[in-house]
Formats: structure tokens, sequence, C-alpha cells
């Protein structure tokens, strides 16, 4: 469904008068199937929230291609509907000005998707994420962290999209808010048949949500394993990585 192929990306280091480029993204290459969910593990400024951007179109890559059933996610037209993202700063993911309704209708006037029942709609998808109809009304600073996500969440699902992007979904909420939002998208994963690109630095959220990982390395894919084998990876690095991660 995802294919990932030969993808590199590097920006301009910054410096007055200097025509080097620090690449972040080294020969990235991989898929995501139908239903999978994928997870992304690595350090801070090991490229992960980089690849997400790429994979959104909300940045091009210098070389390689990234594609979605076939056709590139440089047109817009072949994300529209298709790839929803769910983000770390869910405060500032929904506009303070608009209703949790009016949120979570953003995406469905995008798409241009004609609902005949508009209001039982958005009853139903917050009764999904765990919101009654209520919460319709409520603006984001009357919300939770944890309800504002489910609201996100909510957004993301609308069009019933074939793959959501997780950057770093849960890292901001309490540790028991955590585990809700993840058996939550455990559920809504098998009603939607949606496929999951998990982008974390968590490896037991990981753990407890994907079916692979692929662990990266300063913009390179160190190594892709079955969640069931995690506790076997190969490198000495992968095993360095999941040590400090499960200790933090």
């Amino acid at each position: 469904m995802l294919k990932v192929d030969s993808v590199e990306k590097s920006y301009e280091k910054g410096e007055i008068f200097s025509k080097k480029r620090n690449k972040v993204l080294k020969n990235i290459s991989f898929e995501c199937g139908y239903g999978e969910c994928l997870g992304i593990i690595g350090e801070s400024g090991s490229g992960k929230s980089t690849l997400g951007r790429l994979i959104l179109g909300i940045e091009n890559p210098d070389s390689g291609n990234i594609l979605f059933e076939g056709k590139n996610v440089s047109d817009r037209r072949v994300r529209l509907g298709n790839i929803s993202a769910v983000f770390q700063d869910y405060i500032s993911s929904l506009n303070p000005f608009f209703t949790v309704e009016e949120a979570i209708m953003e995406p469905l006037k995008i798409k241009k998707k004609a609902l005949k029942d508009n209001q039982k709609k958005i009853e139903h998808l917050l009764n999904q994420v765990g919101l009654n109809p209520t919460y319709k009304k409520k603006y984001p600073h009357e919300l939770s962290g944890g309800e504002v996500q489910r609201v996100c969440i909510a957004r993301a699902i609308s069009t019933e999209p074939k793959c959501i992007l997780l950057d770093e979904a849960i890292s901001s909420l309490d540790v028991s808010v955590q585990i809700q939002v993840l058996e939550l998208l455990i559920d809504l994963k098998k009603v939607y048949n949606m496929s999951y690109l998990f982008i974390t630095h968590d490896i037991q959220a990981a753990a407890y949500i994907c079916d692979r990982v692929i662990i990266f390395r300063k913009g390179q894919i160190e190594e892709m394993v079955d969640i069931e084998q995690l506790k076997n990876v190969q490198t000495e690095y992968s095993r360095k990585l999941l040590k400090m991660l499960i200790t933090i």
C-alpha cells in the first residue's frame, strides 16, 4: 500500500555563505501493508519526524519516491482522504476558535464529502473515540489533553482513511491516558482495517501496538524487525537503543 523507495532528504546547514547541507535521511526504503501497524523508533534527531513530513506531503524528498497505492504522495489528490495524521502537539492541532464539531467536520469539507446527516456522523465518531455527543459544542480549552487527542483521532478517522500517521501521538499524555488511547487505536484499526505508521521513541508503546518496527539511526534504517523478535535484534546499536528507551 505505502512504499518508500530510496528516499533522501537534506537541509542547508544554516551557516552564512555555506553551501554545505545536512543529510537527514539516507536511502530509506520500506513498505507498509494494508492493516499493518509499522513502528518507527529512534533517538531525537534520527530523522523520524522528517520522514513523517515527507509521507504527508508537507515536504518533498530530494530523491527517491513515496508511493501510496502506486501513486506519488506529492500529488495532493493521492493523499486527500486516504492519509491522515495525529501529532504530538494536540493543543496546536485544533483551531482554538473551532468547536469540536467544526474541527471534525473540517477534513470532510476539504474532501467535499456529501453527508446526508452530519450530526449523526459526528456523534458516531465521538462515540467511537469514547466521548459523548455533548462534546460537539465544546472548545479545545474546555477539554483535557486526553480528550483533545481523542478529538484529533476522531477527526483523523472521519474520512475513513486507509493510513494514519501517528507522530509521537501519545507522548504528551499521562501514562494512564496513553494506555487508553493505545487501546482506542487498536480498536479503531480493527473496525476500519487501517494501517498505522507509529512514529515514537517509546519502545513499550510500540511493542503494545505495532506488528513490525523500523529502528532509525542518524537518518538511516539500522534494522527492521517483527515485534515478536524485538528482544532478538541483531545490531549492537539496536540493543543499546532499546535498553536505553526501556529505562527512560
